[in-house]
Order: structure tokens, then C-alpha cells, then sequence
């Protein structure tokens, strides 16, 4: 059994306690562990989950899908509220990321550093290629870049000052669940492209992927880009998708017409579950 609980993301629901804000956050419970995935810009997520009675302080593991500030830049919040299992992120996450628009540069980056980690004794791993955390857990990074037209806006960048280059986010990873009815993916913001990243993880585990939750990006992609995104998703065994915070208007429009898919967003205090 699996169960995701939304403790951050852009769009407010039912429980009118909560606080939606730009970003994402989510908790994961399986059999084998707990993890908290993204922590959002701030303490939101923190004092969500305690609204929510979720026991974020039982997370074995932190994974932090890429370092822009809406989905870490609350994780020290986490750690002061006893959040200190394992952190994983993916390879020079703490380089510094700007949005640059020609002229000046927007910092965006995770807002701590590896100096906060040792003060609070956090143990710090990187994932490279494939890391299984349990018998049906793994974090996947290091994604080929096989659809062309999955590209990243020019206006996101990383390193020092003067000299930050085009980002290609290396460093994005993500969490894949093993489940009866198949790979339940979990995934931040999807910069090196959504369908990148799942033919890499269909093709590593040859298992269908049964659902996708979380970011998908898509918020800047046109319709013909969304219908070939979602088209290729069914052929890879897709049934739920479940859209977050940065995959857009015309991409969740686009999933709620498909008669072939179950669709949704996963707004703050949303809850997933499955055997």
C-alpha cells in the first residue's frame, strides 16, 4: 500500500485551513518506509502536515526533486520541526540557479547550503544514475534527452555570477513506487521533460507506469506538445495522472477530456492511495 498526501501546492481545496502557495510538497507512506517528497518555499508545507496529522517526523527520507526554492526552500523548516532523515538530491545541487531576462538575474535557488546539513548532523547522498531505497522504492536521475521537443525555457540558469550558464537540470530527480497495478511516478517540475523521464524509467524497470503525480511542466507547452506528451504516457500503461503546481491550465484540460485516462489535480490536503 502506498498513500501520497499534497502537503504544498499552488491551488487550495475543501479544507479551507490549509494554505496553498506556490510550490509543492508531498508525504509518502509505504509499507517498507516514509519520505517526505519537495518541502516548498517555506514553513507552508510544515504547518500544513500538522493540520493534516501527518507525522512528517517519521521520514526515513527527504528527497528534494531539484533545487529551486518552491520545492526546497522550506526544507530547514522541516529539519527544525525533527525531520532528519537521509536527504537525497541529485549531483551540484547547491550551484546557484537565477532566472536571467536579458538583463538582470532573479535568484531561485534552495536558500541553505552544505554548512546548514552538518550543523544539523543531516546525512547528504547524492543520486546518480538509479538508487533503490527499498524492495519497491527507487529514486531515479541522470535522465536521456530522447524527445527533442521537450526543451527547457532559455531563461532558466545556474552557476556564478556573471558567468551563469544555460540550466539542463542535472540535478532533477525523482521517486518511482512499485504497486499492484503498476509504477506509480512521483515527480517535481519534470524540467528535462516529462516524457524524458518516464521512458527512462519505463525502459530501466520494464514495468507499465500506471500513474503519474506532481509537475509535469507543462504550463508553457502548446496544445499539439500536451496531446503527444499525453498520448505517449497511455502507451507506457498510464491510467491516473494526477497534475500539480507547474503543469498548467491547458495540460489539465487536455487529461480531463481523455476517456482513456483518470484524471485530477492534486491540490493542497489531496490525498492518493493504492495497493
Amino acid at each position: 500500500m502506498i498513500e501520497i498526501r499534497t502537503l504544498l501546492d499552488n491551488v487550495g481545496t475543501e479544507h479551507k485551513s490549509l494554505v496553498a502557495k506556490h510550490g509543492l510538497s508531498m508525504f509518502v507512506r509505504t509499507d517498507s518506509l516514509n519520505l517526505v517528497f519537495d518541502c516548498g518555499p517555506d514553513a507552508t508545507a510544515v504547518n500544513n502536515a500538522r493540520l493534516m496529522d501527518t507525522p512528517i517526523q517519521t521520514a526515513d527520507y527527504v528527497i528534494l526533486s531539484h533545487s529551486h526554492y518552491d520545492h526546497s526552500g522550506g526544507y530547514p523548516d522541516f529539519v527544525r520541526n525533527q525531520v532528519k532523515g537521509t536527504l537525497y538530491t541529485g549531483p551540484d545541487y547547491f550551484e546557484p540557479k537565477y532566472a536571467f531576462d536579458g538583463v538582470k538575474y532573479t535568484y531561485l535557488g534552495a536558500g541553505f547550503d552544505e554548512e546548514f546539513l552538518a550543523e544539523n548532523q543531516i546525512v547528504h547522498k547524492v543520486c546518480r544514475g538509479t538508487v533503490q531505497l527499498s524492495k519497491d522504492c527507487w529514486i531515479f536521475a541522470d535522465f536521456p534527452r530522447t524527445h527533442a521537443f521537450e526543451t527547457i525555457p532559455p531563461r532558466f540558469v545556474r552557476g556564478s555570477l556573471p558567468g551563469a550558464k544555460t540550466d539542463d537540470f542535472s540535478d532533477e530527480i525523482c521517486l518511482v513506487l512499485d504497486t499492484s497495478k503498476g509504477l506509480v511516478v512521483v515527480v517535481g517540475c519534470s524540467h528535462p521533460g516529462i516524457l524524458n523521464m518516464l521512458t527512462h524509467i519505463h525502459n530501466t524497470l520494464q514495468k507499465p507506469i500506471y500513474a503519474v503525480l506532481g509537475g509535469t511542466h507543462l504550463v508553457e507547452a502548446d496544445e499539439q506538445r500536451i496531446d503527444q506528451t499525453i498520448a505517449e504516457m497511455k502507451h507506457m500503461g498510464l491510467h491516473i495522472i494526477g497534475l500539480s503546481h507547474c503543469s498548467g491550465e491547458k495540460a489539465e484540460c487536455a487529461a480531463s477530456s481523455d476517456a482513456e485516462v483518470k484524471s485530477c489535480h492534486l491540490g493542497v490536503g489531496d490525498c492518493f492511495a493504492v495497493e
